[in-house]
Formats: structure tokens, sequence, C-alpha cells
């Protein structure tokens, strides 16, 4: 139903985010953090839509709800000091391919230069706001592990459309949804109601174009530019265009 997966790069992009599990675990703490001040100070994730968000996003990737809880409990905490802004940057990488960089931070004169040396270091260039992100589209993205192949991909499709998505597709062993982000959190729960369990499910910025690298020297200076922003303790996501199928 729709073109170009970006299920594999997801995989591949995030294989070392998955290999080092504590690190991706902190930044999605550093994440409900934000959305439990940012919703008004509410813990409550049906009364709180950021903060549902993201915890869609860390039972995905497996975060023990006693670690989800624990954390909500320190952003409620009257001591809790923590203060992230959010902060977007784009630029090119090797070869023209377009990068979207989110980060947190509560130092932007430690996270900027840290990403521009990331480009800088990779044969890219940081841009200005605005530059790439034309070029992407926000959606909510839900996958699917279909790999024992017990699914039938035309239930889940149906019990996807019915949940609200408005796309599907049967990637090889991933089945990928995807919704308007203001039904995201409304699907993930329709869903989970029927007993589906994710290996993604988060808010994206999904390329509306893909590039695909020639030389051997451009692929090993993205995977290097990907791996230096995401080793960043600043930055919790990178989204690029670029086809590494």
């Amino acid at each position: 139903m729709s073109g170009h997966s970006k299920w594999h790069n997801i995989q591949k992009t995030k294989g070392a985010q998955d290999a080092k599990r504590s690190a991706a675990f902190t930044k999605i703490a550093k994440e409900i953090i934000v959305a439990v001040k940012e919703g008004g100070g509410s813990g409550d994730p049906n009364n709180n839509s950021r903060l549902a968000t993201v915890i869609a996003k860390a039972k995905a990737v497996n975060m023990p709800n006693d670690n989800i809880k624990r954390t909500i409990d320190k952003a409620l905490g009257a001591g809790s000091t923590e203060n992230y802004e959010a902060v977007t940057y784009e630029g090119y990488g090797p070869g023209g391919v377009a990068v979207i960089v989110e980060a947190l931070t509560d130092n932007r004169q430690r996270t900027a230069p840290e990403v521009r040396h990331a480009f800088d270091k990779c044969n890219g260039n940081m841009g200005a706001q605005g530059c790439v992100s034309w070029s992407f589209d926000r959606k909510g993205v839900i996958v699917i592990d279909n790999s024992e192949g017990e699914l039938d991909e035309d239930t889940v499709m149906m019990d996807a459309l019915e949940a609200g998505a408005g796309d599907f597709e049967a990637d090889g062993d991933a089945l990928e949804i995807t919704c308007d982000p203001d039904a995201f959190n409304d699907v993930v729960k329709a869903l989970e109601a029927k007993g589906y369990s994710f290996v993604n499910a988060e808010i994206e910025m999904v390329p509306q174009n893909y590039i695909r690298l020639e030389t051997e020297g451009d692929v090993k200076n993205m995977e290097k530019l990907i791996d230096m922003l995401e080793d960043s303790d600043d930055v919790q996501n990178v989204w690029h265009n670029w086809d590494n199928d």
C-alpha cells in the first residue's frame, strides 16, 4: 500500500543502539521526564498524550515497566531539577543524504558544536533550520515482527486500518503500520488490545524519497556519521533518507 519501506534502514541504523540497551533506556528516560514536565506535571499517560507516546516507544524496546514507573516518579518528585530543551539540527551527510538530528539538551553550547563536528568529520555539513525537513513527513510508525510467520498479513492490515492507521506494508519479516501522529496513541492502544506487540513504535520523520550512496567511502562516512550522532548523550533520534537496503 505504500512506497519504499524504511524498516530495513531502521534495523541497521538502530542496531548499535539496541546493542547498547542501557544507553537507549537512558535516552528514553530523558524523554519521559520531558513528557511529564511538558504535560503539566501529569504522570498518567491517559491524560498526557506525549507521555503515552514515549511509553509506547519504551515498551517497544523492552524497557522494564519498573524503569518506566521509576522515571515518571522521579519526574514528579519535588526535587527533580532536570530541565531539557528540545533542539533539532538539520544538514547533509555524504552524497547529499538529508539528515535530521533531534536532541534533548541542558546546554546548547555543548550540543551544537558536537553535532556540527560529527557532520564535518564525516564529509557532511550542518545546515540551517528547515533545509531538509521539508522533504520528510511526520508519521506514527509501528512495526510488528512476523519472522515466525504466525500472523496473517491480511488480518493485521484489517486490524490496523480498523484501529485508525493510514497505511500498511508487509516487508519481509516486518509488518509496518503508519498513521497520522495525532492518531498514534489510539492506534497503539487498539492494536495492543488485540494482543499485538511491537518492535518499533514511535513518531518518526519519514523521508519522501531516498538516496542510494554509490561509493564505499560515502557508505563508510554515512555509517560513521550515524554512529557519532547516536553516541552523543544529547541526541535522541537521527532521521535520514539513506537507502541502505
